[in-house]
């Protein structure tokens, strides 16, 4: 069984054909600036990388040209659609409607569009991709993960925010958390490499990239999260916020004479460790500014570093003790300063780094020293391979 999965951006369109008998992967790629000038993709397949130039109007263009770099290229992979057996999607919000993975309908399709209020990025781009698939290859089923989805076990007095509780009722304000295939994933491959029951461990998992989000997952259960009723919640981030003071957004709102848009743009792209150090929303700038002797970048760590922190150890309430710390994502798998910088803050749980074991990059290890009363690892994600995973059970049903 070969499955294609789409994890579609507003201009872009990531993707991956999985061989589902042993989870390899046989192609993928990058579909970006969909919609605007100089669309390229940047193909990946038997260890080459294939970069190309192609206009791509929209995601139907793209997943036109992305099938033809499959099936008709000298690199090709298989010799027509008819190879591939169904395609997930990544989908970001599902709001309360959809707590697990479905097969697309029409009625999915409109719960996806209605939930687009509280991710207006990303679930219209998933639309998009989805009915991209429906024109292309109409024999195919489509199933439809969400992020939201692994969120939906954490109980109701951690996902209620507290404000009148008819906002809830009327537009089902709350925490939703995001990132959820992630931490279903990293959560159950840590409990593989320990050797342990998922059933027995309380672990906080760290998936730390662009954007960000705590998880503390009891049992194999999502229990807290640290984003909420948006991606912007929870810690601070590269150039998001994170939490706040609700009235510091009234305050510039007011103090600035900003639109509500122009407040959403400042919280969402100029903020975290952009907005403090004034350098980059991307670490590496930063720790290179903070070596060089910029306080600003070097302040912008040790609060990036701390909050992380303070809600690995938050999360210790929620599940009443921690078993072991995973980071994952883009700088939780490859920036050792950072996975330090946290730890660091961790010492009075009894929390050692093996500097030595810390060196890596993107790989799986323990990286905490063996008289650590608390593990700590690094697990690479892998999204797709969830969601492909969950494709396959679905249509298999």
């Amino acid at each position: 069984m070969k499955i294609l999965v789409l994890n579609c951006g507003s201009s872009s369109l990531k993707y991956q054909l999985i061989n589902m008998e042993n989870e390899e992967v046989i192609a993928k790629g990058n579909y970006e600036r969909i919609g605007i000038d100089k669309s390229f993709v940047t193909h990946k397949v038997n260890g080459e990388k294939y970069v190309i130039e192609n206009p791509a109007p929209t995601h139907k263009e793209a997943l036109e040209f992305i099938i033809k770099q499959l099936t008709e290229t000298d690199y090709a992979v298989i010799s027509s659609l008819d190879e591939i057996n169904a395609v997930g999607h990544r989908v970001v919000h599902g709001g309360e409607k959809f707590a697990k993975p479905v097969l697309v309908n029409d009625e999915v399709i409109e719960g996806i569009r209605e939930c687009a209020d509280l991710a207006p990025v990303h679930n219209p781009a998933a639309v998009m991709g989805i009915e991209a698939c429906k024109n292309l290859m109409s024999d195919k089923p489509n199933v439809v993960v969400f992020d939201t989805g692994f969120h939906q076990t954490i109980p109701e007095e951690r996902y209620l925010y507290p404000i009148p509780y008819h906002y809830y009722r009327s537009y089902k304000i709350r925490k939703y958390g995001f990132h959820g295939t992630s931490h279903s994933y990293v959560s159950k491959r840590v409990a593989e490499v320990m050797n342990k029951p998922l059933e027995s461990l309380k672990t906080v998992v760290c998936h730390i990239g662009q954007g960000a989000s705590i998880c503390a997952v009891d049992g194999g259960k999502s229990v807290d999260t640290s984003m909420g009723l948006t991606p912007l919640g929870g810690i601070m981030m590269c150039a998001r916020s994170g939490d706040l003071d609700p009235s510091i957004v009234t305050y510039l709102m007011k103090k600035e004479n900003l639109s509500s848009d122009e407040m959403d743009k400042i919280l969402n792209k100029e903020s975290g460790l952009l907005g403090i150090s004034g350098v980059s929303s991307d670490v590496r700038d930063v720790e290179a500014e903070a070596t060089n002797g910029n306080e600003k970048a070097a302040l912008s760590l040790k609060a990036y570093d701390l909050n992380i922190a303070q809600y690995i150890a938050k999360y210790g309430v929620s599940m009443g003790g921690i078993d072991t710390i995973v980071f994952t994502a883009g700088v939780g798998e490859n920036q050792k300063n950072r996975r330090a910088g946290i730890c660091k803050n961790l010492e009075f749980l009894g929390i050692k780094i093996d500097e030595s074991k810390n060196e890596v990059r993107g790989e799986e290890a323990e990286i905490s020293t063996p008289d650590s009363k608390i593990k700590v690892y690094v697990i690479p994600t892998n999204e797709e391979l969830v969601i492909a995973r969950e494709t396959k059970s679905l249509i298999s049903k």
